[in-house]
C-alpha cells in the first residue's frame, strides 16, 4: 500500500504548522523548504483548511497555522481526508472491468488491510509526529523580493 503525494505533502505541512508554536508560516517558506511546488502545496493547504485542520490568513502577515492543538488532530482523520480512495485494484473501481470480481475474495482480504492501516493511523495525532523547528532550514529569501 502506498499512500500519495497529496497526503505525504499534508503530513508535512502539519507537522511544519505543528513546529510553529501558533505562528503563520506561508506557502512559499513550505515550498522553499521542502523543495516542492508552491501551487502543489496552495492545493493541499486549501484541502486542510477545508477540512478544519488549518486556518488560513491572508494578507501581508498571512499564511496558515494548525487549527487546533497537536493532540487534537488525528492522523488517521488526515488521512481520509486527503487520499481520493482506496482503490488498491482494479475491482474497487467504478470501471471495474475484472472478470472474476464476483468470485474473488481478494477485495475483501484488501478492504481488511486497508481497515488496518487505518484503524493504526487512528491511534496517533500529530502530537506524535512533531519534529522540534530547529531541524528546519531557514529557507532561502531573495533580498531583492523584500
Amino acid at each position: 500500500m502506498r499512500l500519495t503525494k497529496f497526503s505525504d505533502y499534508a503530513l508535512r505541512i502539519l507537522i511544519l504548522a505543528a513546529s510553529r508554536d501558533g505562528n503563520n508560516v506561508t506557502i512559499e517558506e513550505a515550498a522553499a523548504i521542502y523543495g516542492l511546488s508552491a501551487p502543489h502545496l496552495k492545493k493541499v493547504v486549501r484541502t486542510l483548511t477545508h477540512e478544519g485542520l488549518l486556518e488560513a490568513q491572508r494578507g501581508r502577515s498571512g499564511g496558515f497555522r494548525l487549527a487546533a492543538p497537536p493532540e487534537a488532530i488525528n492522523l488517521g482523520r488526515v488521512i481520509r481526508a486527503t487520499e481520493p480512495d482506496f482503490a488498491l485494484v482494479e475491482c474497487f473501481r467504478a470501471d471495474n472491468k475484472c472478470l472474476i470480481t464476483r468470485s474473488c475474495h481478494l477485495p475483501r482480504i484488501l478492504d481488511s488491510a486497508i481497515e488496518a492501516m487505518l484503524e493504526v493511523f487512528d491511534r496517533y495525532s500529530l502530537s506524535d509526529i512533531i519534529v522540534d523547528g530547529s531541524n528546519f532550514p531557514i529557507p532561502y529569501s531573495d533580498p531583492h523580493l523584500t
